[in-house]
């Protein structure tokens, strides 16, 4: 895998933290336009492709995959508690993508081994 510079992996550490962070307070007030979904979206892609490198890939790959499921199946049967849902499906905006860029970053990986 190309090598990353520090200050891309700052990035995407911050970028991680922020979007969780915007997920749970988004989630928490209800907040779903098409404008913060974008934003959650676009942070998901920046964590995939600047924070997980590496020997990190599996690791991040198996918690992703593990909160997706989670999440979705669990938005699905808590749609009674409106506020746990929401920041279910809110956390899935942002790991959706990031898992879907890492994942393929380590299938490239693979192919050109």
């Amino acid at each position: 895998m190309a090598k990353i510079s520090k200050n891309q992996n700052l990035v995407g550490s911050w970028a991680f933290l922020i979007g969780v962070l915007l997920a749970v307070i988004l989630g928490l007030i209800g907040d779903f336009s098409q404008t913060w979904t974008i934003v959650l979206v676009v942070v998901g892609l920046l964590v995939g492709l600047l924070n997980v490198v590496g020997s990190e890939t599996n690791p991040f790959l198996m918690s992703g995959v593990s909160l997706i499921i989670t999440s979705a199946f669990g938005g699905a049967v808590l749609a009674n508690v409106p506020l746990v849902s929401n920041v279910l499906n809110s956390l899935l905006v942002i790991f959706v993508p990031a898992t879907v860029i890492v994942a393929v970053k380590n299938v490239f990986s693979l192919a050109k081994d």
